[in-house]
């Protein structure tokens, strides 16, 4: 008797934290009047502010090709945080949140969107003080993805780079992408296609790029790698077999580093770091660690609380160790010095109509050092078997113009091939402005890496309660200067000015409040100074 008095309410306790455990928070947050929210995915930038109807967005199971992050932000002064991942619905204008670890509430901050992020980054997400390499900020970026695909050689690669200089293109970051290694989990330049690698990056480096080689988190089976790290115990396992688990992903099946042991992560490092030493690379641009990687129920791993999202943090966190670095997925490290990009888009104008929002969605969440995808569009299908005579040159220069007065920007398809004579000399100049604007640019991600302001912010942001709220196609480059680029095939647009004093890139002095109808040629990028600025 005086066991079953012991055992019982042992037996109660297991059975109410299985109840917990179980347990999913329902809430609805009502807005108050004209107040409007963005936040949890970059991948919806387009969709922000969240209006109408969506579907269930699971930030613990989908990533939608980039950054989640547990904030929304409203233009009313109000967020909402949460360490763990949430689910969240829009209903009739209305969010709607599932949780399984709390009661999801909002908190008022302020009145502005920028109070509401502010005071969210102060508490969650405070800036490192730390920023990646200034030359991604400075210079114009290239990534030998959509030129070379699968086939990255020596030969190719160093004729890229050939034609930067002879077209008078800046030198900046070099990336070489996916396949240049033997295999997945391997570190060695494939000898077939790279003669005298080491070589090959001298050469780069005395034209004055920095070089950086694409990395995954996976290793192929079988290979003398996975048996290495097998016998370590530093991969990902299947529960209850002590084996490696072979993953699905886009590149097939593969095992996976364990990143969540502190010995497989440093080890993943040393590697890295003895490649650095041996060839002279600078960095690495860290691929394929989306959250969907990890959500299999049946996978083990060594840090036994971790999940999906955690996996994808470990991921992240390899990046620190190496101020060259880039990332297209992840979830949280806000104000960290790591460079994200937004995901592989298409070659086609409603991509080009994604650039802007999808880049105010990552500064408003919290990424500030931030790439605007590839230059045309990354996803290397739209340019498989297309006629080049047939391609729109008019997007590729819009797509140029966008990405000029952004953080950072970045070629992949070569201009040279694609483009006649005039269009190339477009976005060479605009290449060139880039450049020029590299030491305000830098001047901005340092003053993020400090206070976490957004690079680039958005017009509510910068501009509250001016009627704002719902613009997708401006944006404010700091707090000096707004852009207003053309996102659509044609030469015309509206422009909405705010309160102030501003110069337009013709050297023409406007005042507003004001909306003005221009005639934007395919020369010519629309942006404005602001002349009265005042000190925030």
């Amino acid at each position: 008797m005086k066991t079953l008095k012991l055992i019982y309410p042992l037996f109660l306790f297991l059975i109410y934290s299985a109840i917990c455990r179980a347990q999913v928070y329902d809430t609805k947050v009502s807005s108050l009047p004209g107040e409007k929210w963005w936040g949890g995915m970059v991948g919806l930038g387009a969709v922000m502010p969240f209006q109408g109807n969506s579907r269930l967005f699971n930030l613990a199971t989908e990533n939608m090709n980039n950054q989640n992050v547990p904030l929304m932000v409203s233009s009313a002064g109000r967020y909402i945080w949460s360490n763990r991942p949430f689910s969240f619905q829009i209903k009739e204008g209305e969010l709607n949140f599932q949780s399984e670890h709390e009661e999801i509430k909002p908190i008022e901050a302020g009145k502005t969107l920028r109070d509401a992020y502010l005071a969210a980054m102060k508490m969650h997400f405070p800036p490192s003080g730390k920023t990646p390499d200034p030359l991604f900020f400075s210079m114009p970026q290239y990534n030998t993805w959509i030129e070379l695909m699968y086939n990255q050689n020596q030969e190719d690669i160093l004729r890229y780079a050939d034609n930067i200089l002879t077209h008078d293109f800046p030198v900046g970051v070099f990336m070489v992408d996916d396949n240049w290694q033997k295999h997945y989990g391997n570190f060695e330049f494939k000898p077939e296609r790279f003669p005298d690698p080491k070589g090959m990056i001298d050469r780069l480096h005395q034209q004055g790029f920095r070089i950086m080689l694409w990395i995954c988190p996976f290793v192929s089976p079988d290979s003398p790698e996975f048996r290495e790290l097998s016998k370590k115990g530093y991969l990902i396992k299947r529960k209850g077999t002590n084996t490696p688990a072979i993953i699905r992903w886009w590149n097939g099946y593969s095992a996976s580093y364990d990143l969540s042991n502190p010995a497989a992560a440093q080890h993943f490092k040393k590697q890295l770091h003895t490649l650095q030493n041996e060839y002279g690379i600078d960095g690495f641009k860290l691929d394929a660690g989306d959250i969907s990687h990890y959500i299999d129920a049946t996978l083990e791993y060594y840090d036994k609380d971790a999940t999906s999202v955690d996996m994808c943090q470990y991921w992240a966190k390899i990046g620190l160790d190496f101020p060259f670095n880039e990332y297209r997925a992840g979830w949280k490290m806000g104000g960290q010095p790591l460079v994200q990009r937004l995901g592989d888009k298409d070659y086609s104008w409603k991509a080009v109509q994604l650039l802007i929002p999808d880049m105010l969605a990552a500064g408003l969440l919290g990424y500030a050092f931030t790439c605007p995808d590839m230059i045309g569009g990354g996803q290397f299908g739209s340019f498989l078997g297309v006629d080049q005579s047939k391609l729109d040159q008019e997007l590729i220069v819009r797509s140029c113009q966008i990405h000029a007065l952004m953080p950072m920007m970045q070629f992949s398809v070569a201009p040279w091939r694609i483009l006649n004579e005039e269009n190339l000399f477009i976005c060479r100049q605009y290449a060139h402005l880039h450049e020029q604007m590299g030491e305000y640019i830098l001047r901005l991600a340092n003053n993020s890496a400090k206070n976490g302001e957004p690079i680039v912010q958005h017009m509510e942001y910068a501009f509250p309660h001016q009627g704002f709220v719902d613009c997708k196609d401006q944006f404010m480059l700091g707090d000096k200067y707004m852009v207003a680029p053309i996102v659509n095939k044609g030469s015309k647009r509206s422009i909405k000015l705010p309160k102030g004093i501003w110069k337009d890139d013709l050297g023409k002095r406007l005042k507003g409040p004001a909306v003005i109808e221009q005639e934007v040629p395919i020369h010519r990028l629309p942006y404005f100074e602001r002349l009265d600025k005042k000190k925030k």
